[in-house]
């Protein structure tokens, strides 16, 4: 579950590298880091449940920080937490 600082988002395009576009669930389309401890270890795709992290100096970036495996994600929809 998120902390105050931390936002539950949908990725919704792959820019390559360690980027990726990620629709927050506050309405903002951001750029989301993909960090390197989580780089090759953990593969993000379209459509995948991630929690983000917003930059205090740039709102329009953030750093992912979970990805959710798809059972977590249809939980988490079941229970109202995101849509």
């Amino acid at each position: 579950m998120p902390n105050d600082d931390e936002l539950f988002a949908v990725v919704t395009r792959h820019d390559g590298g360690n980027h990726v576009r990620v629709q927050c669930e506050d309405g903002k389309d951001r750029l989301g880091r993909i960090p390197g401890r989580m780089k090759y270890r953990t593969w993000i795709e379209e459509g995948d449940v991630v929690l983000v992290e917003p930059w205090d100096w740039q709102d329009e970036k953030a750093n992912i920080e979970w990805r959710y495996t798809n059972q977590n994600a249809e939980q988490l929809r079941s229970e109202g937490h995101i849509d």
